[in-house]
């Protein structure tokens, strides 16, 4: 497995597994990310790997000092069940 690369051209977190590409796709303005949507091939399904994927851009994120909006249900729900991304969220 290759590591979460930031595609900043798509505006997108990707992660390529077996030659399929799980992405988690953004919008970034004024110091805010937010995750509108997170595609995980059918290939890749059942695997953890979307949870990979949003545990590596969560953690780019907070590295760059970006604050979160999880517009994504599947964001918002890894947050939910890993509180120390919690204080990444916009108040």
């Amino acid at each position: 497995m290759s590591d979460i690369v930031n595609n900043t051209a798509h505006h997108r977190y990707e992660l390529t597994v077996d030659g399929h590409i799980a992405a988690t796709h953004y919008e970034l303005a004024d110091g805010v990310i937010t995750f509108v949507h997170t595609e995980v091939p059918p290939e890749l399904g059942g695997k953890g790997i979307g949870s990979k994927l949003i545990k590596g851009a969560l953690d780019q994120v907070r590295a760059d000092g970006l604050k979160v909006i999880a517009q994504c249900p599947f964001v918002k729900a890894y947050i939910d069940k890993h509180p120390e991304y919690a204080d990444l969220l916009k108040a």
